[in-house]
C-alpha cells in the first residue's frame, strides 16, 4: 500500500537552522498504513507481535491516534474495524485532509498487511528507535554548542550515554505496567530457579550457603546495604561475594549449565585500587597471607601456587573500576556500559560515603547521602540487577557495651535504611575481645594477673575466627543472624559446619 501524498515527511533540521540537504527522519508511512490495515482486518494480529509496539512508535500522528484507538477497543473486548472507529474520527481534521472516513476503509482495501504483519511491526519499531537516536545526536550537538550555562562536558557525556542506553534497551517510551498474570509467570520462574539450585537460591548466589538460606540469594532490583565499623571485614565479605558469584557463572558456563545463579560482577572500589583487590582475591584462592604477598615474604612453592591461581582466575568475569570520588551519575554511566558490553548481573560499591552527589546537594551531607542511596536504588531497578553498597557506621557503636550494630547506627542518613531492600551488618566479637587483652603475666606476678589473662584467653578461644552477619532489614523475609567463619590471614569468609552454624540461634 502506498502512503497518501497528504501524509507528511518531516525533514531533519540542522542545529543552526540551515537546511541539511532536507534529509527526512527515518520512517515508512506505507508500512504503518499496511500494519494498521492488517490490525483492522484481524484484531488477533496484535496478540502475536515480536516487539512491544505502542502508539508513540508511529511516525504519522494520525496513524498513532488510530492505533491507540484500536488498542483501547480491543482492551475493552470490542472489535476494531473501520466501522467501529468511525465515531471517534468523524471530526478529526487530519483524517479529513486525506479523504475522511473513507481513508479508514482504504487501509483495509487490499489486505497486503496480513502477509507480514510481524515484519511491518518490527520495521515501525526499529525506525522509531532510529528517530530516537537522531534526537539523542541532535541534543548532544546542541548541548555541546551551547556554552551559555556553566560548561560541564562530563555531565553532558553522561547524559548522552544514559539516553543511548535507553534507546538500546528500547525504553525510550517508558515501561508498561505488567498484568498480574505476567508478574505471576515471572514469580514462578524465580521459584523454579530456586528449586533447581537446591532449594535456597532464587536470585544471584553469594557463594555462602548460610546467607543464601536466609535471603534466597541476591534479588534483581534490590539494594543491599552492607555496613560495619572499620576492621569488621565488610570489604572482605563484599570481595568474597563478588568472586563467588562470578566464579559460579564461569563454572556453569564451562559446564553448559543454563540459568546459572552466578553472574558477571562489576565492583566499584572507591577506597582500594584494582591491584589491591586482585591481591586479596589471589591470596584467598591460593591460601596465602595477603600481608605476606604485599611484602614478598613467600616461598618458591607459594609463588607457584599463586601462579596457578592466577591462571585459573584469568577468565573470571569480575570487572573492577577503581575510579575515586565517583558521582552517582558517573557510576550509573559506567554500570550501563558494563551491562551492555559484559551483561553484568551484580554491582558492588565500596563504599557509599566516598561517592559524590550532585553539586546542589553537596552543601548538605545528609541530603547528599540521601541522593546517593536513592540513585543506587534507581540503578538497581533500571538495570534489574542487585546492588550491594558498603556503608560506614557511626561511632555510637563504640559507646555501648554490646557492640552489635543497629539500624540507627547507619551513618549520616536515615534514607539509607528507607531505600534499602536489605540491610546487613557484619560483626566480629573477636575484634573487640582482642582489644581488651590484659597484661601478659610475667614471673613474679600475682595469681590475679594470671587468672585475668587465662580468662581472656578462654574467651578469645571461644570467639576466635567467628563472625556474625546481622540481617537487620529484609523485605523478602525474616530478619536474623548468620554465623560465619572468618580467616583474617587470607581475608576469607566461609560457612561453618552445620552444628556450629545454628549454635545459640533459633
Amino acid at each position: 500500500m502506498t502512503s497518501s501524498p497528504a501524509l507528511r515527511e518531516v525533514p531533519l533540521q540542522s542545529v543552526d537552522g540551515a537546511d541539511p540537504s532536507a534529509r527526512a527522519l527515518p520512517s515508512n508511512i506505507g508500512a504503518e498504513a499496511a500494519f494498521l490495515g492488517a490490525a483492522l482486518i484481524d484484531n488477533r494480529v496484535l496478540e502475536d507481535l515480536a516487539v512491544p509496539l505502542l502508539p508513540e512508535h508511529f511516525f504519522e500522528p494520525l496513524h498513532a491516534r488510530i492505533f491507540e484507538r484500536i488498542l483501547k477497543l480491543v482492551d475493552r473486548n470490542l472489535v476494531a474495524t473501520p466501522v467501529t472507529l468511525k465515531p471517534y474520527f468523524e471530526a478529526d481534521p487530519a483524517l479529513a485532509d486525506v479523504g475522511g472516513i473513507a481513508y479508514l476503509a482504504r487501509l483495509t482495501a487490499d489486505g497486503q498487511g496480513l502477509l507480514a504483519p510481524r515484519e511491518f511491526a518490527q520495521q515501525i519499531y526499529d525506525l522509531a528507535l532510529l528517530r530516537e537516536l537522531v534526537t539523542v545526536g541532535r541534543n548532544l550537538v546542541e548541548g555541546a554548542l551551547d556554552t551559555s550555562d556553566d560548561v560541564a562536558p562530563l555531565e553532558r557525556i553522561e547524559q548522552a550515554e544514559a539516553d543511548l542506553y535507553r534507546v538500546a534497551e528500547g525504553a525510550q517510551v517508558g515501561s508498561e505496567a505488567e498484568t498480574f498474570g505476567q508478574a505471576t509467570h515471572k514469580a514462578l520462574g524465580l521459584i523454579q530457579k530456586a528449586l533447581n539450585s537446591g532449594g535456597h537460591v532464587s536470585g544471584k548466589t553469594t557463594g555462602l550457603t548460610s546467607i543464601n538460606e536466609r535471603t534466597g540469594g541476591l534479588h534483581d532490583s534490590d539494594l543491599i546495604i552492607l555496613a560495619g565499623r572499620p576492621g569488621m571485614g565488610k570489604s572482605s565479605l563484599a570481595t568474597n561475594i563478588a568472586f563467588n558469584c562470578a566464579d559460579r557463572f564461569l563454572r556453569d558456563q564451562r559446564d553448559g549449565i543454563a540459568g546459572s545463579v552466578g553472574a558477571p560482577v562489576a565492583l566499584f572500589s572507591l577506597e582500594m585500587s584494582a591491584d589491591q583487590l586482585a591481591t586479596r582475591i589471589l591470596a584467598e584462592q591460593a591460601g596465602i597471607s595477603s600481608e605476606a604477598l604485599r611484602m614478598g615474604k613467600i616461598s618458591r612453592d607459594d609463588f607457584q601456587q599463586l601462579s596457578f591461581a592466577s591462571q585459573r582466575l584469568a577468565e573470571l568475569p569480575l570487572y573492577i573500576d577503581d575510579t575515586p570520588a565517583l558521582s552517582v551519575a558517573g557510576l550509573r554511566t559506567r554500570a550501563r556500559r558494563l551491562k551492555r558490553r559484559h551483561g553484568i548481573g551484580l554491582i558492588i560499591v565500596d563504599y557509599l560515603q566516598l561517592m559524590q552527589g550532585s553539586k546542589r546537594s553537596q552543601d548538605n551531607r545528609v541530603n547528599e547521602i540521601s541522593e546517593i542511596s536513592r540513585g543506587l536504588k534507581t540503578l538497581a531497578k533500571e538495570l534489574e540487577v542487585p546492588v550491594i553498597a558498603l556503608s560506614q557506621l557511626s561511632r555510637a557503636v563504640e559507646q555501648r557495651d554490646d557492640k552489635r550494630p543497629m539500624l540507627s547506627d547507619l551513618r549520616e542518613s536515615g534514607s539509607i535504611e528507607q531505600d534499602a531492600d536489605m540491610v546487613w551488618f557484619i560483626y566480629r566479637e573477636d575484634y573487640y575481645v582482642a582489644s581488651r587483652e590484659p597484661k601478659v603475666p610475667q614471673a613474679g606476678d600475682d595469681a590475679k594477673c594470671h587468672d585475668a589473662h587465662a580468662a581472656w584467653q578462654a574467651e578469645m578461644e571461644r570467639v576466635f575466627g567467628l563472625a556474625e552477619l546481622i540481617i537487620a532489614k529484609q523485605r523478602h523475609g525474616a530478619c536474623g543472624k548468620v554465623r560465619l567463619r572468618f580467616e583474617a590471614k587470607i581475608t576469607r569468609f566461609s560457612d561453618l559446619a552445620d552444628e556450629d552454624r545454628h549454635a545459640g540461634y533459633d
